[in-house]
């Protein structure tokens, strides 16, 4: 009998599969079996780019009479510590009696990449039939979506294709720069730190951001503090008191004096000081309103959370880390809580737009947003969000702004 296989990213996402399956599958060295299905998975990445070494003996010194490095085909090798996995996926995926092949490892490029690297190891006929599921959450009902919703997995070339040219530029960056680099510099850089040896690492991101650091403590070393001397007043119109602050006005006797420093302060103590004997000799002192002006504005409510914008906000409010709140809103993802967290879209999609009062419904049963997503259901507010701002297709890539599933809890 002809069975399905299912491959996560995870054991953790593998279980929520075959839970949403209903097949009561059994439990093996592995993977999960039932009468129709199979559901097994990787742990991270089980296959990565051989080293140097691995194309020729000469490339384990470093040198730089063997630079650059440029392999004209590479090679890959399964990673040791997950052998064993590597060997059982690889046994599934090659099963006579497994037709169709689901791709369930993360929606995104990287999630595209470990699979591609298990299929091209595992040597897959191409008589099998592989699907990709492309989901935003881990919800029984979004599961079952991108199951039944798959495409063949060639209309997922070009994501695979800018994957593996990513890594194939992350390797050479790395492998080349670092040896080059280490080989003019590390003896001056041990010299300066001291100890042993010391080995410059260069990558394609952390090189780019330590740049940024680096320039941004330049400014900050180099800044000059300025101080400039500003004349303020405590002032009383119509009854109420506030605060006033001199500034040098078109037709006053200071307008673009080179005693300034801004319009509102002098350079120097004792020309602030002048101006204000200079205004203590007016009698009497009267204020003239020249004009009142009162605005009523509108302003939009932000965007959206993608993964950046949060990563901000929780370092601003609560001091946590990048690192800490990807953890935080990965865990919250495979729990069915929210949706998929590695996207850069702030607005949801069309689709989504249109039921998103099952989002809202589920929120009813989380205490501090079951007043406002009650109040939201009962006006019916959110049947219009499709025609605002906060949708747009065309801002979408893989995956839409990070919400609340309304599940999980």
């Amino acid at each position: 009998m002809p069975k399905s296989l299912y491959i996560a990213e995870k054991p953790s996402v593998a279980q929520e599969f075959a839970k949403a399956l209903h097949e009561n599958p059994v439990r093996r060295d592995g993977y999960m079996e039932s009468d129709n299905s199979v559901v097994t998975w990787c742990v991270g990445h089980l296959v990565t780019m051989s080293y140097p070494d691995k194309y020729d003996e000469k490339y384990k010194k470093w040198s730089f009479d063997t630079l650059p490095f440029l392999p004209s085909e590479f090679k890959y090798e399964v990673i040791g510590s997950v052998r064993r996995q590597f060997q059982i996926v690889s046994g599934l995926l090659n099963r006579e009696d497994v037709e169709t092949i689901y791709v369930c490892t993360d929606s995104g490029r990287e999630g595209e990449y470990i699979y591609r690297l298990v299929a091209m190891m595992a040597k897959v006929p191409s008589s099998k039939d592989q699907r990709r599921v492309w989901i935003d959450s881990q919800t029984e009902e979004e599961i079952l979506r991108g199951i039944r919703e798959a495409k063949n997995i060639s209309e997922y070339d070009n994501l695979s294709e800018a994957a593996f040219l990513r890594a194939k530029e992350d390797y050479l960056m790395g492998i080349n720069f670092s040896r080059a680099l280490s080989l003019r510099y590390s003896y001056d850089l041990s010299a300066y730190l001291g100890g042993k040896y010391h080995a410059i690492a260069v990558g394609r991101v952390m090189t780019c951001v330590l740049g940024m650091v680096v320039r941004r403590e330049r400014e900050i070393r180099d800044f000059v503090k300025t101080p400039f001397f500003r004349v303020l007043a405590d002032l009383s119109w119509q009854g109420r008191k506030f605060e006033g602050e001199w500034r040098a006005a078109e037709g006053s006797r200071c307008f673009q004096s080179p005693k300034l420093y801004k319009e509102n302060g002098f350079r120097e103590r004792k020309d602030a000081e002048e101006l204000i004997r200079y205004l203590g000799e007016i009698r009497p002192q009267e204020m003239k309103a020249v004009r009142v002006e009162k605005k009523t504005a509108r302003k939009n409510p932000p965007l959206l959370y993608n993964l950046a914008e949060i990563q901000n906000d929780c370092s601003r409010f609560f001091k946590i880390s990048p690192d800490q709140t990807l953890n935080i809103i990965q865990e919250l993802y495979e729990k069915k809580l929210v949706t998929y967290p590695r996207t850069d879209a702030r607005v949801l999609s069309t689709a989504i737009s249109k039921e998103i009062n099952r989002n809202i419904g589920g929120l009813r049963n989380y205490g501090p947003a079951a007043a406002f997503a009650g109040e939201i259901l009962e006006k019916g507010t959110w049947k219009g969000i499709g025609k605002t701002r906060y949708t747009n297709d065309k801002q979408i890539t893989d995956h839409y702004a990070i919400i609340p599933t309304g599940q999980g809890l």
